[in-house]
């Protein structure tokens, strides 16, 4: 692949422990999972699966088939370990009961 013809892309993957960023050249066209497969991320971290991944570009979650642009850095989330919603619905539901024990 010459220069020309490729466009300059990261893919970037982070654990606690560990984190990588990956630049790649890609032709134009190139999907955000191509991009990431062909990054060689996923040998990297055991247990990756780019398949089933959720993928983002500068934080804003995309499709697999996005196709990128100079300069994109491809995102893959990881799986939440809790729904936020839940988190916030019991945390609420602890101070609605803490003010109730401390009034009566």
């Amino acid at each position: 692949m010459s220069d020309e013809q490729t466009i300059q892309v990261e893919v970037a993957y982070a654990l606690p422990e560990k984190q990588a960023i990956i630049p790649l050249q890609v032709l134009p066209g190139t999907t955000a999972l191509e991009a990431a497969q062909r990054s060689g991320i996923a040998e990297r971290f055991a247990g990756l699966d780019l398949d089933s991944a959720r993928l983002g570009i500068f934080g804003k979650v995309v499709a697999a088939d996005q196709v990128l642009a100079e300069g994109d850095r491809v995102e893959i989330y990881r799986p939440l370990k809790a729904d936020p919603k839940e988190v916030r619905k019991a945390r609420a539901a602890r101070v609605k009961e803490r003010r109730q024990e401390a009034e009566g």
